[in-house]
């Protein structure tokens, strides 16, 4: 039996039902794609169900506003992916009359899309013969070919992407890369895979000499970088100054408080908390209530950061920043973090004594 085979035959008949596989609509696997980077299935379906009924056709999404866009993606990270869908959106509305690109060389030219985005949209809606390569598909291809290159090595990418081009299935190769993504992500996981009932298992090289956990072979990822953000909610008459973030950084056109990075922890140093808070009203006339810290990870990022709720009688300058209401802020797309705080804030758990 052909690689192809085992894979379709155990895609027919253990795949997952999942609200992208009833359709070949190309909006909607795209967008589903698009929110399963770098996110779990379980975590991405609720915010897949979230957009199609908010924007059930590409033209509903192009015609809103990004900010809108943000705060629907609100908490699902890599805002990136958020800005480029909408981008995305767009240009096919407004530049290709509303009609998608139809194959694997266009679709990589989309805002967004790269090579296995690219792939996976072409083989489902277009039957186009195109090895989607993830993270689980470099698992079993490394375990059942036993490869020993690093799967993210530029030698290594050439390797697997040869040999996933050889073994896709001619006719149905759309199931056959969602049944290499389903098996990889519910049997031949990276930690104690399922090889009992995992439909290679006959031909898996890497089972048959006991050295499934040694592989697939990753090069170390880059060093962790640790930030210590110092945040100044600033409220005056149930208004809060904040600011919407540009340039290169994290959390790009979202919106926070008046930010002092620092280069070391904050230490609850009060003197030169005051000092910054006093910069940014232009007066005394203010009290911190209280300061919450909270740790927020990256993918290259560790987040030390710390909110200082601070009131204040006297109207604090703009430089810059926007008066934002409760009601606006809830509203606003924010990191998770300041999410978070505005959640604590406005819907303080009560004591036992007060429930």
């Amino acid at each position: 039996m052909e690689f192809s085979s085992y894979i379709l035959h155990w895609y027919h008949n253990e795949h997952r039902d999942f609200p992208w596989r009833a359709t070949k609509n190309v909006y909607k696997i795209w967008l589903s794609e698009i929110i399963l980077q770098q996110t779990r299935t379980s975590q991405g379906l609720s915010y897949y169900t979230k957009f199609t009924d908010i924007f059930p056709t590409l033209k509903d999404l192009a015609i809103t506003k990004e900010e809108k866009v943000l705060k629907l993606w609100q908490g699902l990270g890599y805002y990136s992916r958020a800005r480029n869908l909408h981008t995305t959106a767009k240009h096919i509305h407004y530049n290709l009359e509303g009609v998608f690109p139809n194959n694997y060389e266009e679709l990589l030219k989309l805002k967004g899309v790269g090579p296995y985005t690219a792939a996976a949209i072409s083989s489902i809606c277009f039957n186009e013969k195109r090895a989607a390569i993830d993270g689980n598909v470099y698992r079993i291809l490394a375990r059942v070919f036993d490869i020993h290159t690093a799967i993210n090595s530029t030698k290594g990418i050439k390797i697997f992407q040869k040999l996933a081009n050889s073994l896709i299935c001619e006719t149905n190769p759309g199931d056959y890369n969602q049944g290499l993504m389903d098996l990889g992500a519910t049997i031949c996981t990276p930690k104690k895979p399922d090889c009992n009932n995992c439909p290679l298992n006959s031909i898996c090289i890497a089972r048959s000499k006991k050295i499934i956990t040694k592989l697939p072979i990753k090069i170390k990822a880059t060093k962790v970088k640790e930030r210590y953000l110092n945040y100044f909610c600033i409220e005056h008459k149930g208004q809060f100054l904040m600011n919407k973030r540009e340039g290169d950084d994290i959390w790009k056109n979202l919106y926070d408080f008046p930010l002092k990075e620092l280069h070391v922890p904050n230490n609850n140093n009060s003197t030169h908390d005051k000092k910054i808070t006093k910069d940014i009203i232009g007066g005394n006339s203010f009290s911190i209530k209280k300061s919450v810290k909270y740790k927020h990870k990256l993918s290259h990022q560790k987040l030390n950061i710390t909110i200082h709720h601070i009131i204040t009688n006297q109207a604090p300058r703009e430089n810059n920043y926007i008066k934002i209401s409760q009601k606006q802020a809830l509203e606003l797309p924010v990191p998770k973090p300041i999410e978070k705080f505005f959640q604590e804030l406005f819907n303080p758990i009560p004591l036992d004594n007060e429930r």
